[in-house]
C-alpha cells in the first residue's frame, strides 16, 4: 500500500523529526531544540497556529516528510534583511515565511505548496496580508526561488551573504560550512 500524506499543525511532538529533517537539508545547526520550539511558539497568535507538518503514514508508521515554519504578524523582528519600504502593505499585517523543507523523496508531490496554502490560510486568520521569506538562491536549480514564485511569490530584492552571521555561530550550510556566502532572494505573497 503506498503511503498517504496528511497535514496538521506543527506541535512539540514533531520536533525531533523536524529537527532532523531541517538539519538534513539545510545543514547541521539549523534548527535546535530551543529555536524550534521559539520559531513554533512565534507563529500562534490568537490560539490560530501558522506552522504545519507533513506526514507519510501507512499501516505500519508515521513519518515527518515535511514542514513549514511561519511566524505570524507582529511575531519576528524586521532587521537589515528586510526591505519593508518596498512592501505593499504595512509591515505588522505581514507574517514571515520562516522555513519551507521537504524530504526529498517527496519533492515534487505538491508537499512544499499544500504546507504553504496551509500556512497563508492560518496566516490570514491571524490577521495578515501578506508573507514575507528569503529564499535560498543556491537551493538545487534555484528550486526554492521556482517554487515560491510559482506559488505567486515575488521578489523584493536580492541579500548576498544572508547566513554568513549564522554560520559562524554554529550554523553549518550544506555548501559553504561555517562561512556562508549564499544568497537570498527576499520575496512576498500578497493575499
Amino acid at each position: 500500500m503506498q503511503a498517504k500524506i496528511i497535514y496538521t499543525e506543527l506541535t512539540a511532538e514533531h520536533f525531533d523529526q523536524v529537527i532532523a529533517l531541517g538539519n538534513q537539508v539545510h545543514g547541521e545547526g539549523y534548527l535546535t531544540p530551543q529555536n524550534i520550539a521559539d520559531w513554533t511558539a512565534y507563529g500562534i497568535s490568537n490560539n490560530i497556529n501558522s506552522g504545519f507538518v507533513a506526514l507519510s503514514k501507512d499501516n505500519s508508521s508515521e513519518n515527518l516528510v515535511g514542514f513549514r515554519i511561519t511566524f505570524a504578524a507582529k511575531h519576528w523582528q524586521i532587521n537589515q534583511w528586510c526591505s519593508p519600504n518596498l512592501w505593499q502593505v504595512q509591515k505588522d499585517k505581514c507574517c514571515y515565511f520562516k522555513c519551507n523543507t521537504v524530504d526529498e523523496n517527496y519533492r515534487g508531490l505538491g508537499v512544499g505548496k499544500k504546507l504553504l496554502q496551509l500556512s497563508i490560510n492560518a496566516a490570514q486568520k491571524q490577521g495578515s496580508r501578506a508573507g514575507v521569506s528569503h529564499l535560498w538562491k543556491q537551493s538545487p536549480n534555484n528550486s526554492a526561488v521556482a517554487y515560491f514564485t510559482r506559488c505567486g511569490g515575488e521578489l523584493v530584492k536580492s541579500h548576498p551573504d544572508k547566513w554568513n552571521e549564522d554560520s559562524k555561530q554554529g550554523y553549518n550550510c550544506i555548501l559553504c560550512g561555517h562561512d556562508c556566502h549564499c544568497e537570498a532572494a527576499e520575496m512576498i505573497i500578497y493575499f
